[in-house]
C-alpha cells in the first residue's frame, strides 16, 4: 500500500510501465498481467499534445503509477537537423 491507502506500483514496475506509456507502446499490467491499463488524460492521437501529470491505472488489481509527461523541443534533439548557412 501507497499514500492514504492507494494501491502503488513497485518502483521497477511503475519505470517499465512509464517507459512503455513513453514509446506508445500497449500497456500491460506490470503487476498482473492485465491489459486493462486506463491512462488519464487519455492520448489525443498519434501525435497529440503532451506534457502535465499523467496517471496510469490498472482495472484489474487498481494498481498505479502516476510521473510528469514531458514536452520535448524536437529542435534540441541531438538527431535534429541544423540548419546552417
Amino acid at each position: 500500500m501507497g499514500r492514504r491507502g492507494i494501491k502503488e506500483y513497485r518502483a521497477p514496475e511503475a519505470l517499465l510501465l512509464i517507459a512503455a506509456d513513453r514509446d506508445r507502446k500497449p500497456l500491460v499490467c506490470p503487476s498482473c498481467g492485465a491489459d486493462a491499463i486506463e491512462r488519464t488524460p487519455p492520448r489525443e492521437g498519434e501525435n497529440g499534445a503532451l506534457g502535465g501529470r499523467v496517471t496510469l491505472r490498472c482495472g484489474a488489481c487498481n494498481r498505479s503509477a502516476v510521473y510528469i509527461d514531458r514536452v520535448v523541443d524536437p529542435s534540441v534533439l541531438p538527431e535534429a537537423p541544423t540548419h546552417r548557412k
